[in-house]
C-alpha cells in the first residue's frame, strides 16, 4: 500500500472527497434512479482527484461508480492525464467483481473503499456483489466442506494486480489514540451520510422508476 502518506492523510483525505464530491453526485443520481456507489481517482503526487463519478445504471447496467469514473478518466484529454499508476482510487463501496477487474485492467495498483460488501448488502440491500463472486467465481476444491467453502475469502485483496485496504482497515494504522477516535467518528459520520442517500433510492425502487439495471 501507499508509503508516501500516513494513514491519517488518507483517510482524512478520502473522507473529504466522499462528502463533498461524490456525495453531492450521488445525491443527484439517486433521485433519478441510479444506486448510492460512487468513486474517484487521485494522484499520488498530492492525492487532488481527477475524476469524481456516481453510479449511472439509468444509461447502462455496466456504469457502476467505479466503472463509471474509469470511463470518465480515459474520456479526458490524454495531455496532462496522470498515469493510473500514479493515481490512488477510492471507492465508496468495496468494489464488485466487475468494478475490480475494470480496476485490474485499467492499471490501478491500489485501491482504498468506505464500505464493505456486507455493508452493501445489509444497509443497502444490495447484496449482489457477494452472491456473484459466491455463486460465479468461489469454485470449490474436493475437499471443500460448506463450512470451509464459506471461509474462503471472495477475492485476494493483495495480488499481482493491485492492493485493496478499507478505510477500517487504513484506521488501524493511526498510532495516536485521540486521532483515532477523532477519524473513527469522521467514518460514521460520513457513513451516516449515506442513509437519506439510500433512502431515496430505496423510495425510487418502490416506484418502480425505469433503469437499464437488471439488479436493483
Amino acid at each position: 500500500m501507499s508509503d508516501t502518506y500516513s494513514a491519517n492523510t488518507l483517510l482524512s483525505t478520502f473522507l473529504r472527497i466522499t462528502e463533498d464530491r461524490i456525495v453531492p453526485l450521488t445525491r443527484a443520481g439517486v433521485s433519478s434512479g441510479s444506486k448510492v456507489f460512487g468513486a474517484a481517482i487521485l494522484t499520488r503526487s498530492d492525492l487532488s482527484p481527477v475524476t469524481v463519478a456516481t453510479n449511472n445504471e439509468r444509461v447502462s447496467p455496466l456504469l457502476h461508480g467505479e466503472i463509471n469514473c474509469i470511463q470518465e478518466f480515459f474520456a479526458s484529454s490524454p495531455e496532462g492525464r496522470p498515469a493510473t499508476k500514479d493515481c490512488l482510487f477510492f471507492s465508496t463501496h468495496e468494489p464488485c467483481s466487475l468494478c475490480l477487474s475494470g480496476i485490474a485492467w485499467a492499471g490501478f495498483t491500489e485501491f482504498y473503499y468506505l464500505f464493505t460488501y456486507e455493508d452493501s448488502r445489509d444497509l443497502f440491500s444490495i447484496p449482489y456483489d457477494i452472491d456473484i463472486l459466491e455463486q460465479v467465481f468461489r469454485v470449490p476444491a474436493p475437499s471443500d466442506t460448506p463450512a470451509t467453502l464459506a471461509a474462503r475469502p471472495l477475492y485476494n485483496r493483495k495480488n499481482k494486480f493491485f492492493a485493496a485496504k478499507s478505510l477500517a482497515d487504513l484506521l488501524e494504522g493511526v498510532t495516536d489514540a485521540a486521532e483515532r477516535k477523532r477519524l473513527g467518528d469522521e467514518i460514521v459520520r460520513v457513513k451516516d451520510l449515506y442513509k437519506s442517500l439510500d433512502a431515496t433510492y430505496q423510495e425510487w425502487k418502490k416506484l418502480g422508476a425505469e433503469s437499464a439495471s437488471v439488479w436493483k
